[in-house]
């Protein structure tokens, strides 16, 4: 079990503005930060994806969200992409990964591969 992320960003105030609008379609705000190099989002009290300004961001970097309902992951695509993600694979089964297995991913500002998943079927 992980207790929490770090990405290091290029443009600290795009990448803030990006996770601000897209987290809180899943229940995550923003929780901590100084507003210029650093914030962390989780739920509260605890926060679990950070972002921290730098030149140089990663890559290859994949992270994926919780999310409660296939509707919450269809809310977050759409809501990705008005804020600026690239399409990485729109909100689907994917049964390769396991039955119920429901994922929209998309690219951040920085490139990285950000996802919301669902593991469990609709009621």
């Amino acid at each position: 079990m992980l207790d929490h992320v770090s990405l290091k960003v290029a443009d600290f105030q795009t990448s803030l503005a990006f996770y601000k609008t897209i987290l809180p379609v899943l229940g995550i705000g923003m929780l901590y930060g100084d507003g210029e190099s650093y914030a962390g989002f989780g739920i509260a009290p605890k926060a679990f994806f950070w972002i921290n300004k730098s030149g140089l961001p990663g890559t290859g970097t994949h992270i994926a969200f919780p999310a409660e309902s296939r509707a919450a992951v269809d809310a977050f695509y759409q809501t990705a992409l008005a804020a600026g993600a690239k399409d990485n694979g729109p909100p689907a089964l994917r049964p390769h990964y396991h039955p119920d297995y429901y994922g929209a991913f998309i690219f951040d500002p920085d490139g990285y591969n950000i996802e919301a998943v669902c593991h469990h079927r609709p009621t």
